[in-house]
């Protein structure tokens, strides 16, 4: 296990090393000259200032997203279980679209931006235990109310756009999920968060454990399986929110991550849960150094400088494809 842990520790130096030097504007070697002390001043602002907070954020959210997956599914006894479906997702973007067309927030005030998706995350949250509160937990009924919860959300972003369609570009942004642009603030915004709610996560793995084999083992074990799945919901809700308002909705990275951390970790959440924030570090941070490889190469091939493949197209059009192979290669598993 410390071997395994090992190893997707260096794997994840490697991509963050990648990261650092795939964008466009400096040379690899130029970074590498800046991160040694030397290079001009544009030059060390871009490295310092733009893509190592860039790197910082993508690691933070990707963790984020990972642990939350993985509390979520154990809670529910739902392998397909998202932070989608807790309404926490839309209901951030909703957050973050509706005070930036009021106003109330832009790209150049990221603490408003971010306190304005995680006031809408909460939001989708609470309507979501509102209408599943009469299930007392039910892990079926959560499930279906959240999905219902997300497309009221999304529908409602949508009218947003309507009534503000110059707001397209930051619609588009916070759906599919960007890291570009992100900066120190954003990174001082999250990092605690995390750290709060990622512990809060672990100290509850003996629940979740007792929770994923039922709640009639849960009950015979001493444990209020109700109280002990509010507690987890409102983990992963505010790691969800916390990600969420500082990338924006990365897909598939809660849902896919947390069956491969298991994989590699076992099923004992006291290694799973760190395990998949680290995992979920890894893909993001890869995906963002792949994606900020692909927009460089595009961009010199179509003689456009400004095109920018964001990260969130990468993961929902690799998540998506992998989803679909693991259901093809095992047609009689029941999800």
């Amino acid at each position: 296990m410390t071997r395994r842990f090992t190893v997707l520790g260096a794997l994840a130096v490697v991509c963050a090393a990648v990261e650092l030097v795939a964008g466009r504007g400096m040379s690899p070697g130029a970074v590498w000259d800046v991160l040694n002390g030397g290079g001009d001043a544009t030059e060390r602002h871009i490295v310092f200032q733009l893509r190592l907070p860039r790197l910082m954020v993508a690691l933070g959210a990707g963790a984020c997203l990972a642990v939350a997956g993985l509390v979520l599914q154990s809670a529910l006894r739902n392998p397909l279980a998202g932070p989608e479906v807790t309404g926490v997702t839309p209901g951030a973007v909703l957050g973050a679209v509706t005070a930036t067309a009021l106003g109330l927030a832009g790209w150049d005030s990221p603490l408003a931006v971010v306190l304005a998706a995680c006031a809408g995350g909460c939001a989708g949250a609470a309507l979501l235990w509102l209408l599943a509160g009469r299930g007392r937990g039910d892990p079926a009924q959560t499930a279906v109310h959240g999905v219902l919860v997300s497309a009221v959300l999304g529908g409602l972003t949508a009218m947003v756009l309507l009534v503000e369609p110059g707001e397209l570009g930051s619609v588009v942004q916070w759906l599919v999920g960007t890291t570009e642009g992100r900066v120190w603030e954003h990174w001082h915004l999250l990092w605690p968060w995390a750290l709060v709610w990622g512990v809060a996560a672990w100290l509850l793995a003996g629940p979740l454990t007792l929770l994923r084999c039922g709640d009639d083992i849960a009950l015979a074990a001493g444990l209020s399986a109700r109280r002990a799945r509010t507690l987890a919901l409102m983990c992963a809700v505010a790691l969800t929110a916390g990600a969420v308002a500082a990338v924006g909705a990365l897909g598939f990275i809660g849902l896919l991550v947390p069956h491969l951390a298991v994989a590699v970790f076992g099923a004992d959440l006291r290694r799973s849960l760190p395990g998949a924030a680290l995992t979920g570090a890894v893909v993001v941070c890869g995906a963002d150094a792949v994606a900020q490889l692909s927009s460089r190469l595009l961009a010199t091939a179509l003689d456009s400088g400004r095109l920018t493949l964001p990260v969130g197209a990468l993961t929902a059009c690799l998540g998506a494809a992998l989803l679909l192979l693991v259901v093809r290669r095992t047609p009689s598993r029941t999800f």
